[in-house]
């Protein structure tokens, strides 16, 4: 199965985001916690290139606390920094202001031995619909300055905000590429709410979402649903179960699926149901040498 998702407003995206970066010292790339490789967009590595970058992990408060560490290992042995940051509450989001000057002191410091005087570091925002960038420049200049939303597409244009320390952002609509080959990668962004749910069915999203929480996190299941998931129980037969307690019913008693799905993922981006990561480094390793056709 491969998901095609492109529309017009997000390739007019990418040609502003290569127009812009010629004037940006520093990117931040914000990835989801919970699942940064299939939040991480392809065509954002092509275009950054040699760019200095710092990786936010936001959502952080969501996801598996030793996944997040993990993850940052991963990043940090690629030679890229990763700071987890949880927007909400603000923890980690001190510490962005002086990893992003030491990120390009050398920069700076060229450009003082040549004459040019820098008062402020210009940094573009970029990620995929949905990952925070708004809400994160919002908690960063301190005040309402950028639209946010729980829906994906929200921002549609960039604009420049200038913050109080020293540092201009230039926030950017959120840039998809254009297809997902790996359906997981699809079903992943779909369940964290990156991708507009008219693109997936919510039956199949919620049932991919509930059969991985209950192989990974089977108590959260037991203790958010009173369900038990069993070791080989069928995601279907789970889905049902959860709709019958949650109150998912049709005329004449039938189970409505979708109801059934709905809630799971709202308790799953909200929270509810605990800390979830949807991929560790792991995983993904295991995932590219399936996909090359490699022995494990």
């Amino acid at each position: 199965m491969t998901i095609q998702w492109f529309p017009g407003h997000m390739a007019k995206a990418r040609r502003q985001v290569e127009e812009k970066l010629k004037q940006v010292d520093l990117v931040f790339e914000l990835l989801d916690a919970r699942l940064p490789l299939s939040s991480r967009n392809p065509m954002i590595e092509d275009l950054i290139r040699e760019k200095s970058r710092l990786i936010l992990l936001t959502k952080s408060d969501l996801a598996d606390r030793e996944a997040t560490r993990l993850w940052a290992g991963f990043f940090r042995s690629d030679k890229v920094r990763a700071q987890p940051v949880d927007i909400l509450s603000g923890t980690g989001i001190k510490q962005i202001g002086p990893i992003s000057r030491e990120l390009v002191k050398e920069k700076l410091a060229s450009q003082t031995r040549k004459g040019i005087q820098r008062h402020r570091i210009r940094i573009m925002v970029v990620g995929v619909p949905n990952v925070g960038k708004s809400a994160l420049i919002n908690r960063l200049a301190g005040r309402s300055t950028a639209k946010t939303g729980d829906r994906p597409g929200v921002t549609r244009t960039q604009q420049w905000i200038k913050l109080g320390n020293g540092m201009e952002l230039l926030d950017t609509p959120g840039i998809l590429w254009p297809k997902f080959d790996d359906p997981k990668v699809g079903l992943r962004l779909a369940a964290s709410g990156a991708i507009k749910e008219e693109i997936l069915p919510v039956e199949e999203i919620g049932l991919y979402l509930l059969n991985y929480i209950a192989k990974r996190y089977p108590d959260l299941i037991r203790d958010r649903y009173r369900v038990n998931p069993g070791k080989e129980r069928e995601a279907r037969l789970l889905l049902e179960e959860v709709g019958r307690r949650r109150g998912c019913m049709k005329k004449g008693g039938e189970i409505d699926l979708e109801k059934a799905a709905e809630v799971v993922l709202r308790d799953y981006r909200s929270g509810r149901l605990g800390r979830i990561s949807l991929e560790f480094p792991t995983d993904w390793e295991e995932e590219t040498d399936e996909r090359e056709g490699n022995d494990p």
